[in-house]
This record gives structure tokens, C-alpha cells and sequence, in this order.
């Protein structure tokens, strides 16, 4: 990242979008994942949402990430990172909040959101068509399962 690009970035902060605490309903799993410098610069800039299609808000306080949904201020993730890789993710699992229920899938998705949210810049057009996309084709499969039984 130039010095020019570190002057206009905006350090996203917990006040600057709503946000609500994760619940008391929430599951811990390690997520074992290294990341370079550059990464961890990326996730520390954070993400105030600029569109309607831009899902997330995060931010970093000291070395957790705290990820909420835009539209509801949910709190999803939290990421405690860990300097041996085995960061402590806790998720949501308020059934009102967020439906998933696996943290097999929570580490699939957090996987995906954090290469997203590294990349420089960060892109949430490419997030929501690809997140549309994945919700799409795990519809259908439910579809066809139905169907087949």
C-alpha cells in the first residue's frame, strides 16, 4: 500500500455503522490460517459500507475483527487473531440473526470473506455476485434433494 493510498483509506471504527454485540447464542471454533502483513493491513483498515450491495461492516479493535451484517448490525464473526495462526472465531447462532447451524460451513464462509476482504482494494460488487451465486446453487440442491426423496 503507497503512502499515497494509506492518506485517503478511512480507519473503519465501531461507531461509524450500526452495530450490535454478538449474542449470548454463539459457538467458538479455531480457524487455523496464516496472513501476511499486507493482509492484516487490509483487515485493519476495516469496511464502512459505501452501497447497498456491500453486505459487511468490520473493523479491528487491537487484534479482533468484529463482523457485523450492514443492513441489521448484526454481529457475526468475531476473530480473535492469534500470532500462531490458530485464530478464535466466534459466530452467531441466533436463529434470528443468522441461520446457519455448522461450523464447517462458518469456516468455508469465513475463509471466503476473508480473502475477499484482503484483497486491495477491497471489491463488494464481486462479494455479493458471488455470495448471490453460492445461495443460488445451494437453493437448488435443496430443490433437488427434495424432489428426490
Amino acid at each position: 500500500m503507497t503512502e499515497e493510498n494509506k492518506k485517503t483509506i478511512h480507519i473503519a471504527q465501531r461507531d461509524d455503522w450500526k452495530n450490535e454485540p454478538m449474542p449470548e447464542a454463539h459457538e467458538t471454533f479455531v480457524l487455523n490460517r496464516s496472513f501476511s502483513d499486507e493482509e492484516m493491513t487490509a483487515l485493519h483498515c476495516g469496511n464502512v459500507p459505501q452501497a447497498m450491495e456491500d453486505k459487511w461492516f468490520w473493523y479491528m479493535e487491537d487484534s479482533t475483527l468484529w463482523a457485523h451484517r450492514s443492513w441489521t448490525g448484526y454481529c457475526i464473526y468475531q476473530i480473535d487473531f492469534k500470532e500462531d495462526d490458530n485464530h478464535i472465531v466466534t459466530v452467531n447462532r441466533d436463529p434470528e440473526q443468522y441461520t446457519r447451524t455448522s461450523i464447517e460451513e462458518d469456516i468455508e464462509s469465513i475463509n471466503k470473506l476473508l480473502d475477499w476482504w484482503t484483497e486491495i482494494p477491497y471489491d463488494h460488487y464481486n462479494e455479493w455476485i458471488l455470495e448471490t451465486y453460492d445461495a443460488l446453487k445451494k437453493a437448488k440442491k435443496e430443490k433437488e434433494s427434495q424432489i428426490n426423496q
